[in-house]
C-alpha cells in the first residue's frame, strides 16, 4: 500500500489500570491546569467516557463533504493509504449530510456473528479458523482486493474530528467531545451510542464498572474506556506529551484470565544449553485462543508462585499475546499435588545428562554442550534467516534430516546428496535438487552471518557485527585475546570470556576446521561514515512500517550500530508497538528514545 502523511499526528493515549492510577492520572492534570492559572478560580471541566473499540484505528478525510481518502494509523504519522477498501465498508459515508471539510477518526471492526460466518466459510474449506475479530478486522482492511474486503461485513465507529471547516455550512465547531460525537453523527456517521458524560472520578469508576461486567453482552470487542476531557479549550490547554494528549487515558479492564491445572512441569533445553521450566496445562481457550503450555522462566519463578503438579491456576496473556500463571489457588489443592524440584540430570542434556545452575542467576544448564536436543536447536538455528538462511530448510525438516541420521552436523548439511533425501517422506526429485541448490546458494555468508550462525554464548545479530567490524576476519576473531575483545565497544568482559572459552573449546576447533571447507566467507567491508557514525542504537517493540532488519540496514547504512541490550553508552533506543523491558531501561538511565517517524525524519536530515 501506498504511504500516505497524516496531516495531524495519529497518538495513542497511555494506559491506567486501575482507580488510583486514574486518579494521578487527573491529578497530574489539575496540577499543570493550577500552574497555568496561577492558582485563580478556573472553569470545571466534565469528563467524556466512551468504549474502547477493539479494532483497527482509520483516518478519514472529506472535501466538501465527498470522502477523498482512508488511511491507517500507521506510526503516527505516517499511514497507509487504503481508501479503495474504506469505500466498500457501507458504515463508512462516502458523501456527509453537509459539504463540510472534515479530517475524522474512527475504528473499524468487525461483529463477532461475522467471525463465526468466515469461520464457518473456512472450516468447510479444510483452512484454519480465525483466532479473533480484531486480527481478522485488521487482516481484511489491509487485502489487496476490494471484493475481499466487500465480502465481509466490517463496521465502523467513528469518535473524533482533526480538521474541521464548515465552508459557510453555518455548523460551528464543537467545543466539547460530546459536541463532536454529536456533530459526527448528524454528518452521517455511526457514532457508539454507549458514551457518557460525567463530573468527577467517582463517576468514572461506577461508569467502568459497570461496563467491565457487560463488555460480553456486545456484539463488538472493547479491551476498557477511553476518558477524555470534554472540554476542547482545556484539552487545548493541556496539550501533548512527546508520546500521548495528556487530556486523555485509556483506563484498561482487567487481562482475560481464566483456569486451568498444571498437568506436569517440563523441561525444555535451549540451543545453549540453558533450561526453561516450562507448566504443561489442561488446555483452555483464552481471548481467542487454546492454550496447552506457558513459560515459568525459572527456578525462582516457581518459588515465587509456589507451583506444584496438579495446580489450579490463574492463566493470563500477558500484553494479550503471551501466556502467563499470575497466580496459583492454594485452596483448591487436595493433598495430591507435587512440588516441582529441579532433578540434578536431564536425559536432554546427552552425555552423563548432569545440570548446573548458572552462578549468580536462577537458570540451570546442561554441562554437556552437544546433546541432541540442543544440536537439534543449532542446527535450525544455523539455517535460519538470522545465520545462513537456507530456504526450505526449516525445523520439520532439520528433525526429519536427523531421525534418518543424513545429519547431525553443520558440516552435513554442505555434503548432502539428492539421493540422500529424494526417497523421504515429503520429497521427491524436484524437491531434493530445489533444496540443494538453496543450500549450495548459502555457501557463501557473510562474517556476522557465519558468527550469529555459530549459537555462541551471548553472540547475537548486534555483536556479530560488532566482533565483524573489529576485526575484519574470521581468523582475526578466532584468535583474538580477551584482553583485547572486552575493550570493543558493545563486547565487554562477559561476552570477551564467552567468545574466548567457545573458540578454545577442541570440540568447536574440530567442528570449524569441517566446516570452514565448504563455505566461502565473504570480505567483510566495515560501514562507511554517515549521519549515524559512533552512535549505539537499541530497538524494540513492533515498528509501524519498517521490519526490524531494515532499521537495522538503514542505520548501518548510515554509519550506526546497533545493540541487543540498553546501556549508558547507548545513544537511541528505537521503540516501536509492545516495547519491551529496554524501553524502561532506557527511561531509567536517561537514554533518549525515539519513534519511526523521528529516525526517518533523521535520516533524511530533516
Amino acid at each position: 500500500f501506498v504511504k500516505t502523511k497524516h496531516r495531524v499526528p495519529q497518538w495513542s493515549y497511555d494506559n491506567v489500570f486501575g482507580m488510583d492510577e486514574l486518579s494521578q492520572w487527573d491529578e497530574r492534570n489539575r496540577k499543570i491546569l493550577d500552574k497555568l492559572f496561577h492558582n485563580q478560580a478556573r472553569t470545571a471541566w466534565s469528563y467524556c467516557c466512551e468504549l474502547k473499540i477493539d479494532g483497527l484505528k482509520v483516518v478519514l478525510t472529506y472535501k466538501n463533504g465527498k470522502l477523498i481518502s482512508g488511511a491507517t494509523r500507521g506510526d503516527g504519522a505516517v499511514g497507509e493509504d487504503v481508501t479503495e477498501n474504506i469505500k466498500t465498508i457501507r458504515s463508512i459515508p462516502y458523501t456527509l449530510s453537509l459539504p463540510v471539510d472534515l479530517v475524522a477518526v474512527g475504528e473499524v471492526w468487525l461483529p463477532e456473528k461475522e467471525l463465526e460466518r468466515i469461520n464457518k466459510e473456512r472450516e468447510k474449506n479444510g483452512e484454519s479458523l480465525y483466532a479473533n475479530a480484531r486480527n481478522v478486522a485488521a487482516g481484511t482492511l489491509r487485502q489487496l482486493d476490494p471484493k475481499v474486503v466487500s465480502s465481509r461485513n466490517l463496521q465502523t465507529f467513528v469518535y473524533d474530528i482533526d480538521i474541521f471547516n464548515a465552508n459557510n455550512t453555518q455548523l460551528k465547531e464543537p467545543t466539547t467531545q460530546k459536541e463532536e460525537l454529536d456533530m459526527l453523527q448528524k454528518l452521517g456517521f455511526v457514532v457508539n451510542e454507549e458514551h457518557v458524560v460525567v463530573d468527577t472520578i467517582s463517576e468514572i469508576e461506577e461508569y467502568y464498572g459497570e461496563w467491565s461486567k457487560k463488555k460480553h453482552t456486545l456484539s463488538y470487542g472493547v479491551d476498557g474506556l477511553v476518558i477524555k476531557i470534554n472540554e476542547r479549550n482545556i484539552q487545548e490547554l493541556l496539550g501533548y506529551t512527546a508520546k500521548s494528549p495528556r487530556f486523555g487515558v485509556a483506563y484498561k479492564f482487567p487481562a482475560v484470565q481464566s483456569t486451568t491445572i498444571v498437568e506436569d512441569i517440563i523441561l525444555q533445553v535451549g540451543r545453549t544449553g540453558v533450561i526453561t521450566p516450562v507448566a504443561k496445562l489442561r488446555p483452555t481457550f483464552i481471548d481467542g485462543s487454546t492454550v496447552s503450555r506457558a513459560t515459568l522462566h525459572n527456578e525462582d519463578e516457581i518459588h515465587r508462585l509456589d507451583i506444584r503438579i496438579g495446580d489450579t491456576v490463574i492463566l493470563q496473556k500477558a500484553g494479550d499475546v503471551i501466556p502467563d500463571i499470575v497466580k496459583v489457588l492454594p485452596e483448591l489443592r487436595t493433598g495430591k499435588e507435587k512440588p516441582f524440584v529441579f532433578p540434578t540430570h536431564v536425559s536432554e542434556c546427552g552425555g552423563d545428562g548432569k545440570i548446573e545452575r548458572i552462578p549468580g542467576q536462577a537458570v540451570y544448564r546442561c554441562v554437556s554442550k552437544n546433546s541432541g536436543a540442543q544440536q537439534r536447536r543449532k542446527l535450525e538455528y544455523f539455517v535460519s534467516k538470522k545465520a545462513f538462511q537456507i530456504d526450505g530448510l526449516g525445523k520439520k525438516i532439520i528433525e526429519q534430516l536427523m531421525d534418518e541420521g543424513i545429519i547431525s552436523s553443520y558440516e552435513d548439511i554442505f555434503t548432502m546428496k539428492k539421493g540422500d533425501i529424494e526417497h523421504l517422506e515429503g520429497f521427491g526429485e524436484l524437491s531434493a535438487s530445489n533444496l540443494l541448490a538453496s543450500i549450495e546458494k548459502a555457501r557463501q555468508v557473510t562474517l556476522p552471518r557465519l558468527l550469529t550462525s555459530l549459537s555462541i554464548p551471548q553472540v547475537g545479530e548486534e555483536t556479530a557485527e560488532d566482533l565483524a567490524d573489529a576485526f575484519g576476519t574470521f581468523s582475526a576473531v578466532q584468535s583474538a585475546s580477551f584482553e583485547t575483545l572486552e575493550k570493543i565497544s558493545g563486547i565487554g568482559p562477559v561476552i570477551a570470556r564467552s567468545v574466548t572459552d567457545w573458540f578454545a573449546d577442541p570440540l568447536h576447533k574440530k567442528m570449524l576446521e569441517k566446516l570452514l571447507k565448504h563455505i566461502i566467507i565473504v570480505p567483510h567491508t566495515k560501514q562507511k561514515e554517515g549521519i549515524f557514525s559512533g552512535k549505539i542504537f537499541v530497538l524494540t517493540g513492533t515498528l509501524p512500517t519498517l521490519s526490524r532488519d531494515e532499521a537495522k540496514s538503514k542505520i548501518k547504512q548510515a554509519g550506526g550500530s546497533v545493540s541487543g541490550s540498553v546501556s549508558k553508552k547507548t545513544d537511541f533506543v528505537l521503540a516501536g508497538m509492545d516495547p519491551g523491558e529496554k524501553l524502561k531501561n532506557a527511561e531509567a538511565l536517561g537514554v533518549h528514545i525515539i519513534g519511526e517517524r523521528e529516525f526517518l525524519h533523521m535520516l533524511s536530515g530533516l
